[in-house]
């Protein structure tokens, strides 16, 4: 038995004839002349020997061999087709595995998803809340947006912003147990979203490192500690990228008028092999394009209590309005883990 396949140009004019019902309506489908197609289907039959439509009525049926060798052709025609789509689309589409401040993901990152999702479609992200830097060398993951100070050897990475921190609490805390001055942080639980590096800074920025603290509890990362404030459990440290949009609903206030800057801030980094790939080139434009376009309330300040400390880098800002922006513009914003 010969694997010789018949040619391809007939079995064109054949599926476009049976699945049409003429060779008319086959011959506009394929741009041809009436009789082109006629004499393809009369070369299929031949090569075939084999008789493939009935003849003489005004619509073309098909013979028991006709019949047989239809699906065939069109589930190959079809395979041919999705294959070719495939090699079209673009390669901006596939998988991407990001790791993310797990805060930066909960309070910034999932808010604006649907942006990246409506901008590609055809890109289905994985999204792992780490702040963990051995996560730039697993071939698991593809882009790391970390906190840190952006020295990791052997990758490429790029600020993506810095930030500032003040504390932050609940307005239902704040009603139940009033915070008129930093010293009143004494009656209340103070939650850490690191060993405790950037309270003493805010503290020493308030000249209250001497404050007498009462209950503190410890958390992994910031984003706990911002829930357990959004929960009236305490109060934590916000910043100006996490929490503007918890301040600007009313869900956490500000209940001093001072911020400090972070020890770090944020980067985006990956190996440099797949900095090139379009699929992950266009989450990190459009994730610092995001940032760019973002217009964030500037914190409000909710409580009478200014402070008036002593330390240069500390940032005193009057009580605003909820439409300012947040104090150092998108391109010098800072944000933390």
């Amino acid at each position: 038995m010969s694997n010789r396949l018949p040619p391809l140009n007939p079995l064109r004019a054949f599926e476009a004839t049976a699945r049409r019902g003429s060779v008319s309506a086959a011959a506009r489908e394929l741009n041809v002349t009436h009789g082109a197609i006629s004499h393809q289907i009369k070369a299929l039959e031949e090569s075939l020997n084999a008789v493939l439509f009935e003849r003489g009525g005004k619509r073309l049926k098909l013979t028991s061999q006709g019949a047989l060798l239809l699906p065939a052709v069109t589930q190959a025609f079809g395979e041919i087709a999705a294959a070719t789509a495939l090699m079209k689309r673009p390669a901006t589409s596939g998988e991407l595995t990001v790791t993310c401040v797990p805060a930066l993901l909960s309070f910034w990152l999932i808010p604006r998803l649907s942006s990246f999702t409506e901008q590609y479609p055809d890109v289905r992200l994985t999204l792992i809340a780490s702040n963990d830097t051995d996560q730039l060398h697993s071939p698991a993951v593809d882009i790391c947006i970390l906190y840190g100070d952006g020295n990791w050897p052997d990758v490429w990475s790029r600020l993506w912003s810095n930030l500032r921190l003040f504390p932050i609490a609940s307005p239902t805390l704040v009603n139940s147990r009033p915070l008129r001055s930093v010293r009143d942080l004494s009656d209340h639980v103070i939650y850490h979203g690191d060993d405790g590096r950037e309270w003493n800074t805010w503290l020493t920025a308030a000249d209250a490192k001497d404050l007498v603290r009462g209950r503190q509890h410890f958390m992994s990362d910031a984003r706990l500690s911002t829930e357990a404030a959004l929960h009236g459990q305490g109060i934590a440290l916000g910043d100006t990228i996490t929490a503007s949009n918890l301040i600007a609903k009313g869900e956490l206030i500000v209940p001093f008028d001072l911020t400090v800057p972070a020890n770090d801030a944020f980067y985006v980094a990956c190996r440099h092999e797949l900095r090139a790939a379009p699929i992950a080139r266009v989450f990190i434009d459009w994730f610092f394009a995001s940032l760019e376009a973002d217009s964030l309330p500037e914190p409000q300040t909710s409580a009478r209590t200014l402070l008036r400390g002593r330390n240069p880098q500390a940032s005193y800002q009057p009580v605003s309005s909820p439409g300012r922006r947040l104090a150092g513009q998108a391109q010098k914003r800072k944000s933390r883990a």
